[in-house]
């Protein structure tokens, strides 16, 4: 009797967790997101595996993660004010299509034998532009897609699930794919893979919610946004830890080929077991934000998830076992997702309807447009102090700026504690 009630349970909150799949609109757009996310990490495993081939540098793995995420510095906050201002579908088809030609651009390139790092750093300028635009669009539009705000905690946790799924099944078939036909062949199913969440999007019914009549200029509303956010100070402190973790931790990411080949000694298979396994912990951090029923603790959350990324992240880099060094970044992912996603989270239950778009665009930009700077710093650093040194001091910086984030902790609880409880 006991056990059925357990198991009874058990599948009770498994449902629970996926709750705003009831929603039609959001349930399109998770199946063509899982297709479409799954191409997005073959390639990205395939391109860092390729220039590393090619040029033997890590400076250079830094410079294409510079170059594919830099837009977002520039763009970001200007396609934050677009999304209080215009169609939130349209603009995301409009750069899903674009990633797409870029996709079966590089296939292209890659298969004719004609391809270079010059044309490979202005494709990911390229796709730097359209992710400028998708990601703050796609973030407020989520609140559209479900159509009740009972359900935007559990739509965000699960689209970080349905993105680190990606990026822990994806590097691993990625691994082998190119041992088996080589890394042209990731482009070309990364492109087709595009075509499921735009079919998604473009089958959707959704009533606009922003509304926002506009007030003055780009510049005089972005202004807006950045005057709101620095005196919410629940927002500011969120933001600030985030920019901070995004510029001096996030960067670890590019690196993964260095410890790949060089430091573990493996090929592009262990590649692919390194990415998935920090893949793997992300995705078990978006289920179990994905399972709470509220955000009263998430201020906690955060603090604790963010220490375990600074201490992954410190013992990866030292790490020259390949059994430790998947299980250790196994947390990291965790860590990594879990302060992010739940600060995702925690803006959107705070943050004002009309200034949705830009603050969820500051959020976007702290690990869009601060990670790259912060990529292009690391790679100039580590030829000088070596790859493994540069992430050991990264690990070390971002519990400093826990430690210092930690003194704001009861302020955002109070903040919590009185949304939580309207």
């Amino acid at each position: 009797m006991f056990r059925y009630i357990d198991i009874r349970s058990y599948f009770n909150r498994v449902g629970f967790a996926f709750r705003a799949l009831t929603s039609p609109n959001f349930r399109k757009f998770f199946y063509g997101q899982i297709v479409s996310l799954m191409g997005t990490y073959i390639q990205n495993l395939a391109l860092g595996w390729l220039i590393y081939r090619l040029t033997n540098s890590p400076f250079l793995l830094g410079v294409i993660g510079f170059a594919g995420q830099i837009p977002s510095l520039f763009l970001t906050p200007i396609a934050g004010v677009y999304a209080d201002r215009v169609n939130r579908r349209m603009v995301l088809i409009g750069s899903q299509a674009l990633s797409m030609v870029m996709a079966f651009t590089l296939a292209i390139l890659y298969l004719a034998d004609v391809i270079q790092i010059w044309q490979i750093v202005l494709i990911a300028v390229v796709n730097g532009i359209a992710l400028a635009f998708d990601t703050p669009f796609r973030h407020a539009f989520l609140l559209e897609m479900v159509g009740e705000r009972d359900l935007l905690q559990n739509a965000i946790a699960l689209n970080s699930t349905l993105i680190n799924s990606a990026r822990f099944i994806g590097p691993t078939i990625g691994g082998f794919i190119i041992a088996w036909v080589g890394e042209g062949w990731c482009f070309v199913i990364n492109g087709f893979s595009f075509m499921a969440v735009i079919a998604s999007l473009l089958s959707m019914r959704v009533k606009p919610l922003n509304v926002h009549h506009h007030k003055g200029s780009i510049l005089q509303e972005l202004a807006e946004g950045l005057r709101y956010s620095y005196r919410n100070k629940t927002i500011r402190y969120l933001l600030l830890l985030i920019s901070a973790i995004g510029f001096i931790g996030l960067p670890f990411q590019v690196f993964m080929p260095v410890f790949a080949r060089d430091i573990l000694h493996g090929n592009s298979q262990l590649l692919g077991f390194l990415t998935g396994s920090l893949g793997a912990g992300a995705l078990v951090g978006a289920f179990y934000l994905a399972s709470r029923k509220s955000i009263r603790s998430l201020p906690r959350i955060i603090l604790f998830s963010s220490i375990v990324f600074g201490v992954g992240l410190f013992i990866f880099s030292l790490s020259t076992i390949t059994a430790l060094s998947l299980t250790v970044i196994f947390f990291t992912g965790f860590g990594m997702i879990v302060q992010f996603a739940a600060t995702n989270t925690l803006l959107q239950h705070i943050v004002d309807e009309d200034k949705r778009g830009r603050v969820v665009a500051l959020y976007g930009l702290s690990f869009m447009g601060i990670t790259p700077l912060g990529s292009l710093l690391l790679g100039s650093i580590s030829p000088s102090i070596g790859v493994r040194i540069t992430l050991a001091v990264s690990g070390l910086l971002c519990l400093v700026a826990v430690i210092l984030f930690s003194r704001k902790y009861r302020i955002i609880e109070k903040v919590v504690d009185a949304v939580e409880s309207r």
